[in-house]
């Protein structure tokens, strides 16, 4: 019975370990959600921290697409990194 019990813990140990590990994978990588034909980019981490932002000059006089398009980037980065949680 001590046995089993010391094998689980262990098995346990190793997949606490193993599951850290992934998180910190995920945490470094960079994903990037582009908008408006790429005009709007957005680089996020896997902690939904946004990175970068590269934005087309020519948006600069149109703050209205600008916001948009700075929305519908970060939000498609942000779904990118759930589908990175989720694999």
């Amino acid at each position: 019975m001590k046995g089993n019990i010391a094998g689980l813990m262990q098995q346990a140990q190793k997949m606490q370990q193993e599951m850290q590990k992934a998180q910190q994978e995920l945490a470094n990588m960079e994903v990037t959600g582009q908008a408006g034909g790429g005009m709007v980019s957005v680089v996020m981490n896997g902690q939904h921290a946004v990175k970068r932002v590269t934005i087309d000059p020519s948006l600069v006089d149109d703050v209205e697409m600008l916001e948009d398009l700075g929305g519908a980037a970060t939000n498609e980065a942000g779904n990118r990194v759930e589908v990175c949680w989720v694999a």
